[in-house]
C-alpha cells in the first residue's frame, strides 16, 4: 500500500484567532496536489500546521502519516518520518555551509534513530551524491560552500530549497509558493527542477497562485481554499481555470467562506 498523508477536520488557530475551519485532505505517495486560493485563505497555515510550527495551534482534527498520528511529534521528528516543507520565505543561517547543513539533515532523515554525536554519512559518499544532484539541477559547485541562504537572491533561496528536497527525498513535500518573488524564467527553472527530482517518487502539495510552477508538474488534484477550508477540488483543469479567470466564480459559489476570507485577509494585512 502506498504511503498516505491524511488530514481530517483540521482546525488551527494562530494567536487565538481561528484560521483553518475543518480541512480534509488526503495525499498519496506519487500524487501531485495543487493548493490554490486568494490571499489570507489559510494555505500557508495548513502547511505550517502539518510541519508542527509552534505558533500554529491545532484545536481539533487529526494529521496521520501512514496511520501514525504526527500531532504529538516535534518538527524535526516529522521530518525524520518523511515530511518536508519548502518555505515561502527561507531563513538565512550565517556561518553554516550548505554542504554541512545538508550532510547533517540527510543523515538524520535517513537514520531517524541517530543520536547527536553518532557518525554522519561518509564524506565521500555524501559528496558524490551531492555533486550528482547539483549537476542534475544545473547548480554551480560553489553553491555548496556558501552559507545557507546568506546573501542569496530570491531565486537562489528557492533553488536551495529544491536541492534540500532532492537530497532528503521525503515521502511527502509541501512547497509553499516556491514561485513567490521569482521572474518567469526562474519559475520555469524551478518547475523543471522539481520534475527532474522525480515528483512521482513522493507526494507533493504545491501551494501556488500561478500556473508556471505546475507547467512541468501537472496536478493530479487541484484544491481551492477559501475562508480557512477547502471549498472545491478538481483536476488540472481547475488550476487552469483559476489562473485564467481568477476566483470570482469561487467567491460567488461560496459566499460565507468568501466573507470569512475577506475578514482573514484584512486581519493579515493589519
Amino acid at each position: 500500500m502506498k504511503p498516505t498523508l491524511s488530514i481530517r477536520n483540521l482546525h488551527v488557530a494562530v494567536g487565538g484567532t481561528p484560521i483553518l475551519r475543518g480541512v480534509d485532505l488526503t495525499i498519496r505517495y506519487g500524487e501531485t496536489h495543487a493548493l490554490m486560493g486568494p490571499n489570507g485563505s489559510g494555505k500557508s497555515t495548513l502547511g505550517l500546521a502539518v510541519m508542527g510550527h509552534p505558533n500554529y495551534e491545532v484545536s481539533e482534527g487529526t494529521i496521520d502519516l501512514d496511520g501514525q498520528n504526527i500531532l504529538e511529534m516535534t518538527p524535526d521528528e516529522r521530518a525524520r518520518v518523511g515530511l518536508f516543507y519548502a518555505f515561502q520565505r527561507p531563513v538565512a543561517i550565517p556561518g553554516v555551509k550548505m554542504a554541512d547543513f545538508l550532510r547533517h539533515a540527510t543523515t538524520n532523515v535517513r537514520n531517524p534513530q541517530r543520536q547527536e554525536g553518532e557518525e554522519l554519512i561518509p564524506m565521500r559518499v555524501f559528496r558524490e551524491e551531492l555533486r550528482t544532484k547539483m549537476e542534475q539541477l544545473k547548480m554551480d559547485a560553489q553553491f555548496a560552500r556558501r552559507y545557507v541562504n546568506d546573501g542569496f537572491s530570491g531565486g537562489e533561496m528557492k533553488r536551495a530549497e529544491i536541492l534540500q528536497l532532492a537530497m532528503l527525498q521525503p515521502k511527502f513535500a509541501i512547497l509553499d509558493e516556491t514561485d513567490s518573488g521569482l521572474d518567469a524564467d526562474a519559475v520555469r527553472l524551478a518547475s523543471q527542477s522539481i520534475a527532474e527530482i522525480g515528483r512521482e517518487k513522493m507526494g507533493l502539495l504545491i501551494i501556488t497562485h500561478h500556473d508556471k510552477l505546475l507547467e512541468h508538474n501537472p496536478p493530479d488534484f487541484t484544491h481551492v481554499m477559501l475562508g480557512g477550508r477547502i471549498v472545491e477540488s478538481g483536476s488540472a483543469e481547475l488550476a487552469e481555470e483559476l489562473h485564467r479567470y481568477g476566483y470570482e466564480r469561487i467567491r460567488r459559489a461560496y459566499p460565507e467562506a468568501d466573507a470569512q476570507n475577506r475578514v482573514m485577509a484584512h486581519e493579515e494585512v493589519a
